[in-house]
């Protein structure tokens, strides 16, 4: 199990903190230093079962200043997509975590970090 962070989001020291609680097997993955690439963001989605879109901080700065609200979210665009979370990580939606089942959630309520830790 891995679990994508920023330290300073308080739903990812909360998840961190029920993983803690929960005694779970995990790594930290600090994506905005650790950037994820193109590849490993198409994994996740594909893990996740969404889009580029379903994950993107649309108010952050970044995605002000790209335009985002204005493109296409349809299969031409995807990778469009793709690009933008590698190329801005602090776009990318979090915490992510990756299941020991090959699924993925984003932790952002206690509901869905305990689902993460269910899927075996």
């Amino acid at each position: 199990m891995e679990i994508w962070i920023n330290p300073a989001c308080s739903k990812c020291r909360g998840a961190v903190k029920l993983l803690d609680a929960e005694g779970a097997d995990y790594t930290v993955r600090r994506y905005l230093d650790d950037v994820p690439s193109p590849e490993e963001i198409r994994a996740v989605l594909d893990r996740l079962g969404l889009e580029p879109w379903d994950i993107t901080r649309t108010q952050e700065a970044a995605a002000k200043e790209l335009g985002l609200k204005d493109w296409p979210r349809d299969a031409e665009a995807r990778e469009r997509w793709v690009t933008a979370l590698a190329e801005h990580p602090g776009l990318i939606q979090r915490p992510i975590i990756t299941a020991d089942d090959g699924t993925a959630v984003v932790g952002r309520t206690e509901e869905a970090v305990r689902d993460a830790l269910a899927r075996k």
